[in-house]
């Protein structure tokens, strides 16, 4: 994969900035409000772009939306599980200075008590965060782009998630009516100044990062869920989405950007057989906005040279998602589903299920109508879970597959396949070890820290490898 070193640059043509902006000023001694108005989109654009490129990509070979094409080696070491201390650093310094963007705006709207900045900033920065601390497990977060200390400590993920939690529940307390300074507007780029929908950002956040804690902290996810929902908190009901793309060089979705454009070819990502296998089985109207006409790909199997292999859909203009509104709904369904005896849980995963379907153009009625291929199941907690966590799986095509990777580890689903993709007994839709795997047949559990972070900073842990499970994965 090239570099997308201009990337994150030339996206700044999509933010409006004015002549005040100088980006040889230290932001840090910025006139009062001029980091919010300046530093701010830089940070959303900054998050968007690593999110939306580097992970995207490895997350849609390791949530088996796509797989490497058999006549090509672009992304090899990602589909057989090689990536190395070497590979991806530029994904890691990217989210860090877009994190200390944010963070220039969030301690200069603390000072300022301009609360609506500092719910903003603070969102922002546990949002990315919460991404490299589940990519990566330990990560610099409390002494993280500090100015006075070059070489931060690395907090474990527990001490990550728990600072990340308080955090949130701190700037999700401030009282927005008794903000101070300028309000935002054209300068938030997801909901221009309409404070509501970062309350809901928030509180969605919250709950994600609860969630997430299901199976490694049993008791802290349940009180953390219900303190949440029983103070009628309210969800994203919208997307939480940089949406402002075109279709012009270095100014669309990053992902599209870094594999279509810049590499200038259609040719290296093909759908793979796990999740196409599951939409054509189903009739599933996404099947044809994801995956043009072929065949799919048994997954990893770039040494077979087959033929008409179906090539993987990429727009230009799709949006990189920080949460979906289809996200927001399943987890408002799981949350239902473990701890409220599933009241409600079936309208929130319709809702989940219609957005996805509705999104790409098709009618999700008969779908989850009962009958339908994708009716929420009536009784059995897995049962339901599974039918949630398949339908967010789904849902995360294409650029979200970091997330549907995550929760595969989180709950097991989609289930592994004990047989290969090429047996008359596979089940559509279940995971399968890449065929090219150097891993004893494991699968991917993290991405290993770059060797940029360990030559740099001896408080980095060590390393680990690519198939050891993060400190919540304890399935």
């Amino acid at each position: 994969m090239k570099k997308i070193a201009t990337l994150i640059t030339v996206l700044f043509l999509l933010v409006s900035c004015d002549e005040t902006f100088d980006i040889n000023r230290n932001p840090d001694t910025l006139p009062s409000g001029q980091a919010n108005s300046t530093i701010l989109p830089a940070g959303i654009v900054g998050l968007a772009g690593a999110q939306g490129s580097y992970y995207a990509l490895i997350g849609g070979f390791w949530s088996q939306f796509w797989t490497q094409n058999n006549t090509s080696n672009q992304y090899k070491n990602v589909d057989s599980y090689t990536i190395g201390t070497n590979d991806y650093q530029p994904a890691w310094t990217a989210m860090y200075d877009a994190l200390n963007d944010i963070r220039v705006v969030k301690i200069q709207a603390l000072a300022e008590e301009n609360w609506n900045y500092y719910l903003m900033a603070t969102i922002l920065e546990v949002e990315g965060s919460q991404v490299m601390t589940d990519l990566y497990d330990a990560i610099p977060y409390a002494e993280a782009n500090n100015i006075n200390i070059l070489q931060p400590k690395f907090n474990t993920g527990k001490e990550t998630y728990n600072l990340m939690i308080a955090d949130l529940k701190l700037a999700l307390s401030k009282d927005l009516s008794s903000s101070k300074g300028t309000a935002p507007a054209a300068d938030d780029l997801l909901f221009k100044g309409e404070m509501a929908n970062w309350t809901k950002f928030g509180n969605t956040l919250l709950l994600k990062l609860h969630m997430r804690l299901t199976a490694a902290d049993p008791a802290l996810a349940e009180s953390g869920i219900k303190a949440l929902i029983d103070s009628g908190a309210q969800f994203l009901d919208v997307d939480a989405a940089l949406t402002q793309f075109v279709d012009a060089a270095d100014q669309s979705n990053p992902l599209y950007e870094s594999d279509r454009r810049k590499l200038n070819s259609t040719l290296n990502l093909k759908a793979s057989k796990t999740l196409y296998s599951y939409l054509q089985v189903n009739a599933d109207p996404r099947l044809n906005k994801y995956y043009g006409a072929g065949s799919p790909n048994n997954q990893g199997d770039f040494e077979n040279k087959a033929t008409n292999l179906s090539q993987v859909l990429l727009s230009p203009l799709t949006p990189v998602f920080f949460i979906s509104k289809e996200e927001s709904s399943f987890l408002q369904a799981e949350a239902l589903t473990r701890y409220y005896g599933g009241a409600g849980a079936k309208a929130k995963y319709d809702l989940g299920v219609q957005a996805s379907i509705t999104r790409f153009g098709g009618n999700a009625e008969t779908f989850v109508a009962a009958g339908g291929k994708y009716e929420f199941p009536a009784t059995g907690t897995d049962a339901q879970i599974e039918a949630i966590i398949t339908q967010k799986w789904i849902a995360s095509f294409p650029g979200n597959g970091y997330e549907s990777f995550l929760e595969q580890n989180r709950t097991g689903y989609p289930k592994i396949s004990n047989v290969s993709q090429v047996s008359e007994s596979y089940v559509p839709g279940q995971f399968a070890v890449s065929v090219e795997n150097v891993t004893g047949g494991k699968f991917p559990k993290r991405i290993v820290l770059p060797s940029i972070v360990k030559s740099r900073n001896p408080n980095a842990p060590a390393l680990q490898a690519i198939t050891a499970p993060v400190w919540w994965n304890v399935n």
